[in-house]
């Protein structure tokens, strides 16, 4: 089952280099507070909801060692076995996440029973992208709810201030997201060091009073919970979710500090501290009976510890949700550059990993977000009917993307790939149809985002490419562009003029107004086209290229992956060392701004088209998407009806 080397585990491509065991460990540490944060604070919520009286289990030998069984083995199938074994082999040059693993089987389908193949493909990796986006809004309300809820363990005093401390931690979450995550995995991760050493070390007096929990290790006691309990113990599975959700953020974040780290702070710290502690929530149940059930992680503690770990778990809690928010941007990103997303604003927060980024628009909605299902929900229970089935979408969508990329990129055999493929399937959709049931008290939240998302990105895409086609249509063939040229003899001025196209093969729009109305064009015309390929990031010797098509025209193709923002005057400094001879401090820039109307012939449907033009005329500028100094723009509009 080995991969090839092109999309094989590796620590290389835009994720930190490690030269050392210290720089694996100082990897490893931030690891644990970017990407372990939601996983890692599951133990607050997770056996609490498994035993949740609207289910009617009961906390006796039988149940909690079936309900322990069940959390160990999908700690085992989905993190180890899934994503650490198998998700995490298939990256993309280093980097992952959904629309990543997209990336890396879309160029190799072509033709037409193909293409129905990979829009198929398409549109499951924009669901999971989707669903991934709602799933960030929940995590940190979940979280940090579930945290500040410790408090009414001590006293009831405090329980009118639970939603109000939950909004001034999130509001100060998301104000430190500009530090970077670097900078925020320096601080966090240290935290979380001590969370998982402490929650390991409460789970341990109770597991050697009842060492008998220690049985549901054996599976055996899964089937028979199930066996027992039928569909019953099918919507058990709900709450048994919870305790693998932030799984996809191994995955999502795996380009900002590499997969060795990450695989490593999973066996080291975080997998034996979550077993002890859910095995020692176990144990406090069999102990104490049906008394331990409304809160068994904060009875952990004697009483005089529990304000210091309310305190402990609340800093965990904020770091919780710094996982998805980290996968939230870089999705944000490769959203941009695929074509999915109009462009947004993208600050990179590291000169040493160019995946760890910073997205205000994102940051800024995902606040608003979180804020408004806190004031919504109130209580972290009712969110957990509202998170299971967004994390198990994305599971289900990720299973389906890893057959194609086991099927061609790492040569399996159909039965091979359908068969670990299909185990994985199986334990996802299992769990999809336990938390169907939940649609109606909470379920529908993360369901209405992603479908709005969904259509979102589905939208400018298909818009794109209609005004691409628009464009195209009214453009003229460069070749008899030049021709004209020839023939005419146009008066040329001194300098140098840079047009962007997306078609190399044509004279662009902006060109051929520019010419009709000045009738002059400068001694040296650059038609630039930048594009985006299936990789992170292009290496600089594949930057560039560089075509000479003659009357002082030069067609100059820039190559970016999908994790990086493309800079127009950096590529042209590169074209100049490469002999082009042009200074981006005197170019003169042409930019189109485009005009929508929706009164076109386009198949598109109306509304649609309405919101495309929305968000055409919100999308960040050019000038600043692509580093142009708008003092050398000059922005020629036209109207064009869609």
């Amino acid at each position: 089952m080995s991969t090839p080397d092109a999309t094989s585990a590796s620590d290389h491509g835009d994720a930190p280099t490690i030269t050392s065991r210290r720089d694996l460990a100082r990897l490893a540490l931030g690891a644990l507070g970017v990407v372990y944060g939601d996983i890692g604070t599951s133990p607050l919520y997770a056996i609490r909801e498994c035993f949740n009286p609207v289910h009617g289990i009961e906390s006796n030998l039988a149940n909690t060692l079936g309900i322990l069984s069940l959390v160990f083995w999908a700690l085992t199938l989905v993190v180890v076995v899934k994503y650490l074994t198998f998700v995490m082999r298939a990256d993309n040059h280093g980097d992952g996440g959904i629309l990543a693993l997209l990336a890396l089987v879309m160029p190799k389908r072509n033709g037409g029973r193909a293409r129905r193949g990979r829009l198929a493909l398409i549109l499951l990796g924009l669901v999971g992208a989707a669903l991934l986006w709602a799933d960030g809004m929940i995590t940190p309300a979940i979280t940090v709810l579930g945290a500040i809820e410790g408090l009414e363990v001590a006293t009831p005093v405090f329980r009118p201030f639970v939603v109000p401390i939950a909004l001034v931690i999130l509001v100060g979450l998301f104000a430190v997201q500009k530090r970077g995550t670097a900078r925020i995995g320096a601080m966090f991760g240290p935290v979380m060091l001590v969370w998982f050493v402490v929650i390991g070390a409460l789970g341990v007096p109770w597991i050697m009073r009842e060492p008998q929990v220690l049985e549901a290790v054996n599976p055996l006691w899964a089937v028979r919970f199930m066996s027992q309990y039928h569909w019953h113990g099918v919507l058990i599975l709900g709450a048994v979710v919870l305790c693998i959700t932030g799984v996809e953020a191994l995955y999502a974040d795996m380009g900002h500090f590499g997969i060795r780290p990450i695989r490593t702070a999973w066996y080291v710290a975080v997998f034996p501290a979550l077993l002890l502690n859910y095995f020692g929530q176990g144990a406090l149940l069999l102990h104490e009976g049906p008394a331990a059930d409304a809160n068994p992680f904060y009875r952990l503690a004697p009483g005089v510890l529990v304000y210091p770990l309310v305190l402990l778990a609340t800093a965990a809690a904020i770091i919780a949700s710094q996982a998805l928010i980290s996968g939230a941007f870089s999705l944000a990103q490769q959203a941009v550059q695929l074509g999915y997303s109009p462009r947004l604003t993208i600050v990179h927060t590291s000169d040493k990993a160019r995946g760890q980024i910073y997205v205000p628009e994102v940051n800024a909605g995902l606040m608003v977000a979180c804020c408004g299902l806190v004031l919504a929900f109130q209580q972290s229970t009712n969110l957990a009917a509202a998170y299971g089935i967004a994390v198990v979408g994305t599971m289900a969508t990720t299973s389906l993307l890893l057959y194609a990329v086991a099927r061609e990129r790492w040569g399996w055999s159909r039965g091979l790939a359908g068969l670990v493929i299909g185990i994985f399937l199986l334990v996802d959709l299992t769990f999809l149809l336990a938390n169907v049931t939940k649609i109606r008290s909470g379920g529908w939240f993360p369901l209405a985002v992603g479908a709005i998302i969904f259509t979102v990105m589905t939208t400018w895409k298909r818009g794109r490419a209609e005004l691409a086609a628009k464009l195209a249509a009214e453009s003229l063939p460069l070749d008899l562009f030049l021709t004209d040229l020839e023939e005419h003899s146009p008066h040329r001025v001194y300098g140098t003029a840079v047009f962007m196209t997306s078609n190399a093969g044509v004279a662009p729009m902006v060109l051929l107004h520019s010419y009709k109305h000045n009738k002059v064009l400068h001694e040296k015309v650059i038609l630039l086209s930048v594009r985006t390929e299936a990789v992170p990031f292009v290496p600089a010797a594949q930057r560039l290229e560089i075509h000479d098509a003659g009357s002082g025209f030069y067609q100059v193709l820039g190559r970016f992956g999908f994790m990086e923002t493309p800079n127009v005057p950096r590529l042209l400094l590169q074209a100049r060392t490469a002999r082009l001879g042009v200074d981006p401090a005197s170019a003169s820039f042409f930019l189109g701004r485009e005009t929508l109307l929706t009164t076109g012939t386009s198949r598109m449907w109306r509304w649609r088209k309405a919101l495309f033009s929305f968000l055409s005329r919100n999308a960040r500028p050019a000038t600043a998407f692509f580093g142009i100094p708008p003092n050398r723009v000059l922005e020629l509009g036209t109207q064009i009806e869609l």
